[in-house]
């Protein structure tokens, strides 16, 4: 099991070394270096326990993180774009979402659950690859039988006394040429309009042996999904409908279908359950939220069920799912908050002892802000730029705005609520609101945002701190 994660990981984990982890984050996260490295590093020590040989290796468990933050410095966005990186089965959660077993929401252990469904697609996905040349040369085939049933001529003439060669038959010549033809039209799109009858089979792309699991210690939801599975199961055997199509959809339905019959599902689900087990990520968001305050004061009476519920998850545990018994021992947890209110004391004892590596994201800066607006791929100028091209708009911001732009953002965060950089999200949505709203009507043209600009459209707003608090 062990040799097949590690073979699985070298087709779709990717093993970045740290630098390439931290150089792939610089390109949509400013600043934040601590909380790079210490991501990276975890990664990459997957990547490093399965080269280490002997039993070792099972001894060797993942040092999950605890990152620690005020709301909008980029806690999530390493999340979001650490799952991309990884190539591995990757899920983000928040705490809040979770009740302790007894009342009425999800249990934690649906977080295990969630994740190897997501492996499983991944898995899929990945043997989709393998066989879709082959799906699709079966689809043409199957394309051209329906455009051009088969004929067959007799190889012999029929005679009474020699039954057993009268049936051999063989496949006129003149068919072959027209089939060919056809074949060659497929391939040009002559033939993308033609309709065609086709039968379809909803459910082929359903494992060849369901499985239920209706009765397990599930939640709701889960119980919900897999009633829902085991009547679609019971339904496989109807008979497929007739649809008429085009060519072109005939195609795609018929290289789904062929691709889920050349899979095996049974070593899908194997290799989605190896992949968890070794090279699993949890993004645990708000787990602040679910630490106590004071005594048991809070009327949320599950809080710290919560995170008692979560101990045996994060530390290492069998969790049942339906694709079979799940272990987390090396699964990695990250979880992250903001802790305004509590504090990482306030966690339970055991629960802050499984999050050894304790790292804390910096509040950001005007200067951060002004990096934020040009430097990331992503970046919100280059967002706006593209959303009023489409309308004939070209905008251009030169660098007095940026600075105005965000001085004006850091200014609202220090005399309001500090939401860090979701700040310059409304800052900029209420500078070309009118831009935005014009722009069908005034394009094309070129409008460059400027200082003046920017005071101009935002100045009255920012000054009148009641009308901060509101609007920005």
């Amino acid at each position: 099991m062990i040799e097949q994660s590690k073979e699985i990981a070298e087709k779709i984990v990717k093993p970045l070394t740290p630098r390439e982890i931290v150089r792939e984050l610089d390109k949509y996260i400013v600043g934040q270096a601590k909380a790079k490295k210490s991501v990276a590093i975890a990664l990459r020590n997957r990547w490093r326990r399965q080269q280490v040989q002997g039993p070792l290796r099972e001894e060797i468990a993942p040092k999950n993180i605890l990152m620690i933050g005020p709301t909008g410095v980029g806690k999530t966005e390493i999340a979001r774009r650490l799952a991309r990186l990884a190539g591995s089965p990757f899920i983000k959660v928040e705490a809040t979402k979770f009740t302790e077993v007894g009342y009425v929401g999800r249990d934690v252990e649906s977080i295990v659950r969630d994740l190897i469904h997501l492996a499983v697609n991944m898995v899929k996905e990945e043997e989709h690859k393998n066989v879709e040349e082959k799906a699709k040369e079966m689809a043409e085939e199957q394309v051209l039988d329906i455009l051009l049933p088969p004929r067959v001529e007799p190889k012999y003439e029929p005679r009474p006394d020699l039954q057993d060669i009268s049936n051999e038959t063989s496949v006129s010549p003149s068919y072959s040429s027209t089939r060919e033809k056809f074949r060659e039209m497929l391939r040009q799109g002559k033939l993308n309009e033609r309709i065609v009858e086709l039968e379809v089979n909803p459910k082929a792309s359903m494992p060849s042996s369901p499985m239920v699991e209706v009765f397990a210690a599930t939640g709701l939801e889960d119980i919900q999904q897999n009633i829902q599975e085991m009547i679609s199961s019971l339904s496989m055997g109807a008979k497929s409908k007739k649809r008429k199509v085009k060519v072109t959809d005939a195609i795609k339905i018929l290289v789904q279908e062929n691709m889920s019959k050349l899979i095996d599902m049974d070593k899908v689900v194997e290799k989605a359950v190896s992949l968890v087990e070794q090279f699993g990520i949890v993004f645990l968001d708000e787990i602040d939220k679910v630490a106590g305050r004071g005594g048991g004061s809070s009327p949320d009476v599950s809080r710290e069920g919560v995170q008692r519920d979560l101990l045996p998850i994060v530390e290492g545990t069998t969790v049942s799912t339906k694709y079979g018994m799940i272990k987390t021992d090396h699964i990695l947890f990250i979880a992250s908050g903001a802790f305004h209110i509590a504090k990482p004391s306030d966690l339970l004892p055991e629960l802050q002892g499984r999050f050894p590596i304790r790292v804390e994201l910096d509040g950001l800066t005007q200067e951060d802000f002004k990096r934020i607006l040009v430097e990331p791929e992503n970046a919100l100028t280059i967002q706006y730029q593209a959303l009023m091209g489409t309308e004939g708009i070209n905008i251009t911001f030169d660098e007095g705005a940026i600075s105005e732009i965000a001085k004006m953002a850091f200014d609202v965060n220090e005399q309001t609520e500090n939401i860090g950089a979701r700040r310059l999200h409304t800052v900029i949505e209420r500078l070309l609101e009118e831009v935005s709203f014009e722009a069908p009507d005034i394009g094309p043209q070129e409008i460059k945002i400027t200082a003046e600009y920017v005071r101009q459209r935002l100045q009255d707003v920012i000054t009148n701190q009641d009308l901060s608090r509101f609007i920005l």
